[in-house]
């Protein structure tokens, strides 16, 4: 069966790491267990914000099989109330963050249901479910606030004191004079309110984590899913105090991530105290339910967008107002995502002159956002080619042409944007044509006038985008090699694949770099024996970074190698060359090959690089049909032409880009966490209210590159993981309204549902 994988052409390589996944010997989160260990139950909040008045856990306690029962005074006693934040920059006008505290066990008050009170320890997870649901909480309720528009106005409920007016940060970027100026001299200006609804990422698998404590080391044992192990090593230190080196991180296969995996969730926290205090490892695996309401939600924006236009269709200007929900409390990654991804990318591939956003990051009644996957720049790139296909309906320009006047030309990279963002390559025309080719742009017409004779309904749309992928929490990005005497070749790596085939993609450029048949190469990841500096998985980042480590450190294999050979072949190492494996003498044309070197003597080598952001950038065209008769849209033609600078693994690009667009799919056409205004229960907490994309849901996907390799990496790679996000949500939705347009519809919200849709329908019709 492995034999069977490798022969194929190398740039197709099935996955190396599929067998074991398929046949179930993966190891996840929930697999790990531990001598002597208890289970953890978490009793929550059942209303989105009250005072805790009292608890009495006294018939908990009394449970069979019950060892310990914690609450928000033990979390507040041990200090775990400050999570960590990625927000190191000043706001507008020097505005610094006003960051709540967020006691691991809520303390005083709960803020949103689904928030822990209580912790309950037993002999097995049932007997603690069990007990917990003995636990009697006094409240007192008081008024809820789900829509951040509603928290920011004057009377709305106040969910910190440190946080008045539920506003944690305000933050602005480009020339507000400028723009002003520009659209001052506007022909015209067209206007967007759009929101990009909240979604729940909701992995295949569930949160769950065991942790152990050795009182002889003082070291906590954490075997839970990340997306790498610095990451969560520097999040619990800096929510527990406990120094970072007091951690191992212990992480093997992770079932997606999404952003989601990235955080340090309160659960942990608290099975650290738990696990130190009774001599005992604790586990706590989340059910589906317990996932919907407290895993990290995405996206939650709110957009009023406007589009300056002279009287050729060039674009003058642009202005936003951007309201970021943030849930009852800051994560580490949410807010940070919101604002920096979108600045960077403001300008979207098009030459627009002068640019101003303001940003403000609010507090609700609602579950914590974090990162998801995109994180912001699926976000601007939807509001930024929403906007355009507004600005082509009320110019009577066509979508295509008013694209291709405003295009980034070719001759103007590296490109400097107005908030300061460098794009380093782009071929932006050239891209859009093929697209334009590959989707049969000019068959639409027939292709249109073929469905209404059925009576449907067609549409087509169009997204191009580019978005920023590389940069990371920490400078640099660290592997080690290692060189056995029988041969294998194992790099170490930070960064932790859910699901994105790094086993494959870093094996392929390892053994690329030295000659070597793949299977001659192990990956590791996160390995505690082999602590590395760098950056976990996350913004498409991993070939750029750990990628290109890989790359260094097989380089550097061959230069520690060539000394050793040199010994062996009794010449200088200037007179040793290396190709395929081998070491060779030029003088007299003897050999070593690598695995024979290593005999004599195993070696290591370590190499790390910096590499800041590159520019991938793409165009997606989709086609959609819909009923009227029951608002039902299906997808019918989909196409991606995609610059991800050089390919190192087509299948792995391919894979990567199907569940992207599923995902944003996902989000137009069902996806939406949906509160109650008035109580702030949670309305979509399972997958019978939370319609999830399902094998079918897409068409067959069409897809081309059009490469232009990146200088900031030495193998020419850019970020791919998320481009069918980013792209997919703007497509969809431009095409769902091309076909809704001749009706008199021109703005719905997502998600599309057919209800939503019919609703629009009928209505028009009734108008008509």
């Amino acid at each position: 069966m492995i034999q069977h994988l490798l022969e194929v052409d190398g740039a197709h390589l099935s996955r190396l790491e599929d067998l074991r996944l398929i046949t179930g010997t993966g190891k996840y989160a929930s697999d790990w267990n531990l001598p002597g260990q208890l289970h953890a139950c978490f009793l929550r909040a059942d209303r989105a914000h009250a005072k805790i008045l009292a608890i009495d856990v006294a018939a908990a306690l009394k449970h069979p099989g019950v060892v310990a029962v914690y609450t928000g005074e033990d979390a507040v006693g041990a200090g775990y109330t400050k999570p960590m934040t990625m927000l190191a920059f000043k706001g507008k006008d020097g505005m610094e963050p006003r960051l709540p505290e967020r006691p691991v066990l809520a303390h005083g008050r709960v803020r949103c249901i689904g928030e822990p009170v209580a912790m309950v320890i037993a002999d097995s997870a049932l007997t603690a479910q069990d007990a917990a649901e003995l636990i009697a909480i006094e409240y007192e309720d008081l008024p809820v606030v789900v829509d951040p528009e509603l928290a920011l106005a004057a009377g709305a409920p106040q969910l910190h004191d440190n946080v008045p007016g539920n506003m944690t940060f305000e933050y602005e970027a480009g020339d507000a004079a400028a723009t002003e100026a520009a659209f001052a001299k506007a022909v015209r200006v067209s206007r967007l309110k759009l929101a990009v609804t909240r979604v729940a990422p909701s992995p295949l698998e569930p949160r769950a984590c065991l942790v152990a404590y050795d009182p002889k080391t003082e070291t906590y044992t954490v075997h839970v899913h990340v997306q790498g192990v610095n990451m969560m090593r520097k999040q619990l230190a800096a929510y527990t105090g406990v120094p970072e080196e007091k951690f191992r991180i212990m992480a093997r296969d992770v079932g997606g991530a999404f952003g989601q995996r990235s955080l340090a969730y309160p659960e942990y926290c608290m099975q650290m105290l738990a696990a130190k205090k009774l001599g005992r490892p604790v586990k706590w695996v989340s059910s589906r339910s317990e996932g919907f309401l407290t895993d990290s939600h995405g996206r939650a924006n709110y957009v009023t967008g406007e589009l300056a236009l002279d009287n050729d269709g060039k674009f003058l200007g642009m202005r936003l107002d951007w309201i970021a929900d943030m849930g009852a409390y800051m994560t580490p990654t949410g807010p940070v995502s919101h604002l920096r991804n979108p600045t960077v990318c403001l300008t979207g591939v098009y030459r627009i002159p002068a640019i101003y956003g303001r940003w403000r990051t609010v507090l609700t009644n609602t579950n914590p956002i974090a990162a998801y996957r995109g994180a912001g720049r699926p976000d601007i790139a939807y509001v930024i080619e929403r906007l355009v296909d507004q600005a082509a309906a009320d110019s009577g320009i066509d979508v295509v042409e008013i694209r291709k006047r405003n295009f980034i030309p070719p001759e103007a990279f590296p490109y400097k944007t107005p908030t300061g963002s460098i794009y380093e390559s782009a071929d932006l025309p050239g891209l859009f044509d093929k697209a334009l080719a590959l989707a049969d742009w000019n068959g639409f017409a027939k292709r249109r006038a073929a469905t209404e004779k059925k009576g449907l309904l067609r549409g087509i749309g169009i997204s191009s985008v580019i978005e920023n992928t590389g940069a990371g929490l920490f400078p640099k990005d660290t592997v080690a090699i290692d060189v056995a005497a029988d041969g294998a070749i194992t790099a170490y790596t930070v960064s932790h694949s859910q699901g994105q085939g790094h086993e494959t993609t870093f094996a392929m450029i390892v053994a690329e770099a030295l000659g070597v048949p793949v299977e001659q190469v192990r990956i590791r990841q996160g390995d505690e024996d082999r602590p590395l500096f760098g950056n976990h998985t996350g913004g498409s980042r991993s070939t750029v970074g750990a990628g290109s480590a890989c790359h260094l450190a097989a380089v550097k294999v061959i230069d520690e190698g060539r000394g050793l050979a040199a010994l062996d072949l009794g010449v200088e190492p200037s007179q040793v060359e290396y190709a395929n494996g081998a070491f060779t003498s030029r003088a007299s044309k003897r050999s070593v090959p690598l695995k024979d070197l290593a005999k004599a003597k195993t070696f290591s080598v370590t190499a790390e690089g910096s590499f800041s952001s590159t520019f991938p950038n793409g165009c997606h065209i989709a086609e959609v049909e819909i009923d009227p008769a029951t608002g039902v849209t299906k997808i019918v033609s989909y196409a991606t032409v995609d610059d991800c600078g050089r390919v190192i693994n087509h299948t792995v690009v391919e894979g990567q880009m199907h569940g992207a667009v599923a995902q944003g799919a996902g989000q137009v056409f069902g996806e939406q966490v949906v509160y109650d205004q008035v109580t702030g229960q949670l309305l979509s907490g399972s997958f019978a209210d939370y319609p999830m994309p399902r094998a079918g849901f897409l068409c067959d996907i069409r897809m081309e590159e059009h490469p232009t390799p990146s200088k900031v990496s030495p193998l020419g790679v850019k970020g791919m993981g998320e481009s069918g996000c980013t792209a997919s949500l703007a497509a969809l939705t431009n095409a769902v309204l091309n076909a809704l347009r001749p009706l008199g519809i021109s703005h719905l919200d997502m998600p599309l549902t057919p209800a939503k849709v019919w609703g629009a329908i009928t209505t028009a019709q009734a108008r008509q």
